[in-house]
């Protein structure tokens, strides 16, 4: 299952209380107060991992709640502070604020990570408040409560390349033999039901993480079709491949089915819609499909790839343009909306009893 959306509650737990307490010992007259201060409570932390590709694991438990701080003691014996509460996420979580609808932290690297509920203070005892003028206090704060949130997670795959296009344009068959990636092919469209990511190796240019998402149909913007719930995957793409059927089997035109792709993407995003694109006919094998490939480009009037997933011909060369053009862009775009530089987190709401 592949879940790329969750909304969760996190809750931080509370500090320990402050122990009111006095020294009694023998031989130890007017021993003052020993009262310990109360531990913090844990908070909630969400750290992006490598190894996680979606959110499933978040799906089926919709409450995080980190341990309280222990209460101090006598004798000057402070609380145990709790542990934080970690909650692992795929690289390229974005994390809101549900019901304020800013953006807390985008996790776009492993290892990186955003407190999200801050652990209460424990109280001070009564050994805290001790002076020359009260030498007997018996003042002690209780803990202060944990921070308390509901957020929305929501994954965007961090991705150098995009494949888009109609459902069976070959881009689950491409992935599969430019990468290790295994993604489900069939005759039948709308096969891919969710991202795809593969890693290829470009040899001395290095290598590339390509992403392929299902395929698009006219309408996807409005929610048609599949393609619609996940082409937030290739917003952070730096280049789009955009892969054409030069002979669709329902005798359908590769121009118009070009355009239609084009206008979905610019109804979906206008910055995406501009986003760098290598335009590639794929099919090659079937006969006539390099006369169709010139009237395809001669209509575009712009530079056309081509391949053939099932013979490999033409895929050595799209690797090395693919890696030739991504030296040109610089890396992954920044989110759409920033974090308040001021206060990241916001103020969290609290409980009135903790």
């Amino acid at each position: 299952m592949f879940v790329d959306r969750v909304t969760i509650f996190v809750r931080a737990g509370d500090g320990g209380n402050g122990c009111m307490s006095f020294r009694r010992e023998k031989y130890v007259p007017r021993g003052g107060p020993d009262g310990g201060d109360g531990g913090s409570g844990g908070s909630v932390i969400l750290r992006a991992v490598q190894g996680l590709t979606n959110l499933a694991h978040l799906s089926h438990q919709r409450h995080w709640k980190a341990d309280r701080g222990e209460h101090g003691q006598g004798s000057g014996c402070t609380g145990r502070c709790a542990e934080d509460r970690v909650i692992e996420v795929p690289a390229g979580t974005i994390i809101r604020d549900r019901d304020r609808g800013h953006i807390l932290r985008d996790l776009k690297e492993a290892g990186d990570s955003v407190v999200v509920a801050q652990g209460g203070r424990g109280g001070f005892g009564n050994a805290h408040f001790k002076s020359s003028v009260n030498r007997a206090p018996r003042q002690h704060e209780p803990g202060q409560p944990g921070e308390e949130r509901w957020i929305s997670l929501e994954l965007k795959v961090i991705a150098d390349v995009g494949l888009v296009g109609l459902p069976n344009a070959g881009k689950s068959t491409l992935l599969s033999r430019i990468s290790r990636a295994h993604p489900e092919i069939a005759d039948y469209p709308f096969t891919t039901k969710y991202p795809n990511l593969g890693m290829v190796n470009a040899g001395s240019e290095g290598g590339f993480v390509v992403a392929d998402i299902p395929g698009l149909i006219e309408g996807a913007h409005e929610g048609h079709g599949l393609g619609h719930e996940f082409l937030r995957h290739v917003e952070r793409t730096r280049l789009l491949v955009h892969l054409v059927d030069v002979a669709p089997t329902d005798g359908s035109d590769p121009i118009s089915n070009y355009r239609t792709i084009r206008q979905e993407l610019e109804r979906y995003s206008p910055e995406l819609a501009n986003r760098p694109e290598i335009l590639v006919v794929t099919k090659m094998d079937l006969t006539g499909a390099e006369e169709a490939k010139a009237d395809f480009a001669r209509e575009l009037g712009r530079d056309v790839l081509s391949i053939s997933a099932v013979t490999g011909k033409g895929i050595p060369p799209l690797i090395r343009h693919v890696a030739d053009r991504l030296d040109e862009f610089p890396a992954t775009t920044e989110a759409e909306t920033k974090t308040n530089p001021e206060n990241p987190l916001a103020p969290a709401s609290q409980s009135e009893n903790g």
